[in-house]
C-alpha cells in the first residue's frame, strides 16, 4: 500500500505523538525492538526498508501506551489488524522486531 504525500504527514506526525505521548527513549524502544535508535529514528519518518516497520512501532507504541493507562493518538492509515493486509508479512509484525 502506497501512501500519498498527505497521509505520509499524517502518519508520520501519529507516530511521532504516540511516541511523544510514551516518554520512551530511542534507546529504550531500539532496545525493546531488537534494532538501533537509528532505525526507530527512520521508522518514525517512514524510512524503512521493510514495509511493516510502521506497524511493529505502531504496536508497540500502542502497547506501551495501554500498559501505562493512557489512549493512543488514533492513526489514520496504520488501522486494523495488519494480518488482513495482503501485502504485509504479518508474522515478521507479530514478532515485534526492527531487525
Amino acid at each position: 500500500m502506497s501512501l500519498t504525500p498527505a497521509e505520509q504527514v499524517a502518519t508520520r506526525q501519529e507516530l511521532q505523538a504516540n511516541f511523544t505521548l510514551s516518554g520512551l527513549s530511542f534507546e529504550q524502544v531500539a532496545q525493546d525492538l531488537a534494532t538501533t535508535p537509528q532505525r526507530v529514528q527512520a521508522a518514525l519518518k517512514l524510512n524503512v526498508r521493510h514495509i511493516e516497520d510502521p506497524w511493529i512501532l505502531r504496536n508497540y507504541l500502542n502497547d506501551q501506551l495501554q500498559q501505562a493507562g493512557q489512549a493512543p493518538v488514533a492513526y489514520s492509515k496504520l488501522t486494523g489488524d495488519p494480518a488482513g493486509y495482503w501485502f504485509l508479512d504479518a508474522q515478521r509484525i507479530q514478532r515485534g522486531r526492527l531487525d
